[in-house]
């Protein structure tokens, strides 16, 4: 089967308590977020909705998670496109992507196998810090920012 590779995914059941994880900092830190897991190939994972986190800020979220499948940080793929002005005038108008702080790559063993999304909370610390305490759960998902 040469022509068939194997590729790793994140678990429903691993998404899910990402997404439990960030409401609970989200919780401690007194703010409102909207959270989306999606697999490695940009598919809805899970997702959650705290009351009172803002509508806009589902779609977010979700571009946000979306971005970081590049496999960097949201926050450190705008600091890369920031310094080229045809990066920074053309990836920002593409579907789906969100270049501010926010979403991360999930990774395990070097491999990305999937994204998280954070978005509607005051500031982007708040997301970032959010999203950080889901990625306490996977072993190897040590964000840089």
């Amino acid at each position: 089967m040469a022509n068939v590779i194997k590729k790793h995914s994140i678990s429903y059941e691993l998404a899910q308590k990402m997404v439990n994880a960030s409401v609970a900092k989200a919780r401690e830190l007194g703010v409102t977020e909207n959270i989306t897991v999606l697999d490695d190939g940009g598919n809805l994972k899970a997702f959650g909705r705290m009351d009172g986190a803002p509508i806009l800020s589902i779609e977010m979220a979700q571009n946000k998670a979306y971005t970081a499948l590049f496999g960097v940080p949201t926050q450190d793929f705008f600091d890369f496109i920031q310094g080229d002005p045809s990066l920074l005038a053309g990836i920002p108008t593409l579907p789906r992507v969100a270049a501010w702080g926010g979403g991360f790559p999930i990774k395990v063993n070097g491999e990305v196998v999937g994204a998280i999304g954070l978005s509607g909370a005051p500031t982007l610390q708040n997301d970032i810090d959010c999203a950080r305490a889901a990625l306490a759960l996977v072993a190897d998902a040590a964000p840089t920012k």
